[in-house]
């Protein structure tokens, strides 16, 4: 899976699944711990990684070749990096909603 860039906050992500299914997306390290995190996915080529009250962008442009897995898996493995190193790592339940377009 390639890497995208992220529109609604500054950064890009990688996202990458190993030989087992399971996903992990690399993101730039974000300011405040994640509280009760998400990623919310319709299934298309955005999904909403909500990291707390005041934190949560969107996932654009993700590769078709990704959307099966992505829906495909009760959660994923995030990890920030910041100044390459890695600066937290935490599991994020994925949540398949009909319509992101229809919660916002």
């Amino acid at each position: 899976m390639s890497e995208k860039k992220n529109n609604q906050q500054s950064g890009r992500y990688d996202m990458l699944q190993n030989a087992a299914g399971e996903i992990l997306i690399i993101i730039e390290y974000k300011e405040g711990g994640p509280e009760n995190p998400r990623l919310v996915y319709d299934g298309g080529e955005q999904a909403l990684l909500y990291r707390s009250r005041e934190s949560a962008f969107m996932l654009n442009s993700i590769n078709s070749e990704a959307r099966m897995p992505l829906k495909s898996v009760s959660e994923v493995m995030m990890v920030e990096i910041e100044n390459d190193d890695v600066a937290r790592e935490y599991k994020v339940p994925v949540r398949v909603v009909r319509s992101l377009k229809a919660l916002g």
